[in-house]
């Protein structure tokens, strides 16, 4: 390999110093390190297994992290080739405002199968929080986090 300090010199066969697009691509579509996170989004929702959950409803804080490639959102600066985290948090919001649900482990798969629906996204983390959970006991927080990734198949 070719250090800092020491030149490449040309060979016959391919150096490992030089890089080619080629190679780059396949670095890009190895192990996927890039994410974006979308944090504390909060929204009104009637999600619970109590009536007075379902009529009288609460806050739900939502964290989602996506894993994909972002090199070419980077090279090409276009929000177009990236997913538009404006537009997945109106998702987002739109399930948790929507059709109710027993469980938080619900609602985190359903936020988790939007999320995989973008076909550049190969894994995401999405944890749903419920701060208000009826327990009567003193608590910070209730939350559950799935975690789903894009089938091989």
């Amino acid at each position: 390999m070719c250090s800092a300090v020491a030149a490449c010199r040309p060979a016959t066969v391919q150096s490992p110093c030089i890089r080619t697009a080629q190679n780059d691509r396949a670095a890009y579509s190895g192990h996927m390190s890039d994410e974006i996170a979308l944090t504390g989004l909060t929204v009104f929702g009637y999600h619970g297994v109590f009536d007075h959950e379902r009529t009288e409803g609460q806050e739900f804080t939502i964290d989602v992290r996506l894993r994909l490639p972002l090199a070419p959102a980077a090279a090409s600066d276009d929000v177009l080739d990236t997913v538009h985290y404006g537009e997945l948090a109106e998702r987002v919001a739109a399930v948790v405002a929507g059709e109710p649900v027993n469980l938080i482990e619900t609602l985190a798969e359903r936020i988790a199968e939007i999320v995989l629906s973008d076909e550049r996204v190969q894994s995401t983390s999405v944890t749903v929080h419920k701060p208000h959970a009826p327990i009567p006991l003193s608590f910070a927080d209730v939350s559950v986090t799935v975690h789903r990734a894009r089938s091989s198949a």
